[in-house]
């Protein structure tokens, strides 16, 4: 049996978060003992100036025993980031698209929530 067969078979559950230029991948997969483990991987595409693009990889293992203290760390370090700089995205390359995104929330929740009032009415 090949590589590729392998790893295809070994696949169980697997979601994608795209966020921009980076798409994440978090799949589970089985070891040769049948137990399973998370791989979490980054993928970033780049453009060559020829217009080409190609993707970059990085990728992390996870395996049962550090799941526990794994997610501890991880909601420790969002939630003070959350805490000391809130959740409005500040950077330049986001500005754009958060924006947009609260205007549409914005438009969404008055649509929603508000009557419709003409300042004639008042």
């Amino acid at each position: 049996m090949s590589d590729q067969n392998y790893n295809e078979q070994e696949e169980i559950f697997s979601q994608v978060l795209r966020a921009g230029r980076r798409t994440y991948f978090f799949d589970v997969r089985a070891t040769k003992a049948d137990d399973y483990y998370l791989t979490i991987t980054e993928s970033k595409k780049f453009t060559n100036d020829d217009g080409s693009f190609h993707y970059k990889k990085h990728k992390i293992y996870l395996y049962k025993e550090d799941f526990s203290e794994f997610n501890e760390m991880l909601k420790a370090a969002t939630d003070y980031i959350i805490n000391e700089k809130g959740e409005e995205v500040i950077s330049e390359r986001h500005q754009s698209n958060y924006s947009k995104e609260s205007e549409v929330k914005e438009e969404s929740t008055t649509s929603e929530n508000f009557t419709d009032v003409s300042f004639d009415d008042i």
